[in-house]
């Protein structure tokens, strides 16, 4: 399986595993998507894996939490709420909708902070919210 660019994206065919779907993408993706799963993972206390809406996905406690995939231009992560005003003045670069942050391909990924989004959700989703 492979992924294909039709009008300006990357369209991936269905993976069953989140190896399988980086795996698809050209090499400097791949490593910039590793080191993504990877930054969430590292906020996520047992973190489980799957496939959702075609995308890879970190679970917690067997239920979604966040999803992450690569487009032509960007990588995207999904849901990420609103957070509080400094939070959210570190995220607003990228903030591309109202639950979507997206980091442009060819500028550094700021891993750290993604980190931090994941352990927000993580603190979210203990709380109930």
């Amino acid at each position: 399986m492979a992924s294909t660019v039709v009008k300006g994206q990357f369209v991936t065919d269905h993976f069953a595993t989140i190896d399988g779907y980086i795996s698809s993408f050209p090499e400097d993706v791949q490593q910039i998507l590793e080191k993504v799963r990877q930054a969430i993972r590292r906020a996520v206390p047992e973190p489980g894996e799957k496939i959702s809406y075609r995308m890879p996905t970190i679970t917690l406690d067997g239920m979604s939490l966040v999803y992450f995939a690569a487009w032509k231009h960007h990588i995207g992560l999904y849901p990420i709420p609103r957070a509080d005003d400094a939070f959210e003045e570190e995220i607003a670069p990228y903030r591309a909708a109202k639950d979507t942050v997206r980091f442009p391909l060819g500028k550094p990924i700021p891993y750290d902070l993604i980190e931090r989004m994941a352990a927000l959700l993580v603190t979210r989703r203990q709380r109930g919210e």
